[in-house]
């Protein structure tokens, strides 16, 4: 015998055939008609307005609370669904418990209901008695709070499933040794597994802001559009193409959108510099 591998057949050699570039030029064609679309469309509001229509809005008085309440009521509704994504996540994640899917299902409803819908739903459930109890003591309805409980009843559903799948890909042996050297369960979770799913967190809390800012319709029925009492950007864009202001609608839209990239920028960027924890 000359050795241990003497005898054995080695690996079938690979025949290649043809050239690759074929079928990576049909994906590029296929995705890039979608990015392109969504760059002409951004193109096309840019050329539209005109730096002058930027700071005649940025001076109206509507338009800066509308700013204002949007930015306030999106960090608050990120905060919120942060708090109730995080452990919803964790324990579909890793505790399995009767009922699982039935919660799983019940998650996916908001994302996939009609907004307006979701808005009348809204507006049923503070009609009746319990809604009509909280309201003796905090008023929701067309109100302040409703425009935060709208953005949080579909924001939260994209941020619980964000962290579900954050705690999905942890592997869950780094937690088991804390376990095993005298941690408890809640001692492991913040010292082990909320650490290295920061990435998760930041991306969480990034389309919660994201879907906040944008949200429309639940705010349209729920809370109305109001001036200076539930008008958010979304309901002053709406406002002012109701009255043919077109180029004040389009100057809102491009602060929608320069405040949407920053803070995707920047939280997209604290994610890439927040070190993931090293797997045990």
């Amino acid at each position: 015998m000359n050795g241990s591998g003497a005898g054995k057949p080695g690996p079938a050699p690979i025949h290649r055939t043809g050239s690759d570039v074929p079928f990576l030029l049909c994906l590029g064609i296929l995705g890039g008609v979608y990015v392109v679309l969504i760059l002409a469309m951004l193109v096309a509001d840019a050329s539209f307005t005109s730096p002058a229509h930027l700071l005649r809005a940025l001076r109206s008085p509507e338009i800066r609370y509308a700013i204002k309440l949007s930015l306030i009521s999106s960090t608050i509704t990120t905060i919120l669904s942060l708090w109730v994504a995080v452990p919803l996540g964790y324990l579909m994640s890793r505790h399995p418990f009767p009922g699982r899917n039935l919660v799983d299902g019940i998650i996916d409803i908001p994302i996939v209901l009609p907004p307006l819908v979701l808005g009348l739903s809204l507006l049923i459930l503070f009609q009746t008695a319990p809604g009509h109890f909280i309201e003796r003591f905090v008023p929701v309805t067309y109100a302040i709070p409703s425009v935060i409980l709208a953005q949080f009843s579909v924001a939260c559903a994209f941020a619980v499933r964000t962290m579900r799948v954050t705690f999905d890909q942890l592997n869950p042996r780094s937690e088991q040794v804390a376990l095993t050297l005298g941690c408890n369960r809640s001692q492991a979770f913040w010292l082990v597994v909320l650490p290295e799913a920061r990435r998760g967190l930041v991306t969480a809390a990034a389309l919660a802001w994201a879907r906040s800012l944008g949200e429309f319709g639940p705010i349209l029925i729920f809370s109305g559009a109001t001036r200076m009492r539930t008008e958010v950007l979304s309901t002053t864009v709406f406002l002012e193409l109701s009255v043919g202001n077109l180029e004040a609608a389009i100057a809102v839209s491009i602060l929608m959108i320069l405040a949407a990239v920053l803070v995707l920028v920047l939280l997209r960027f604290a994610g890439s510099e927040t070190p993931v924890g090293r797997v045990v």
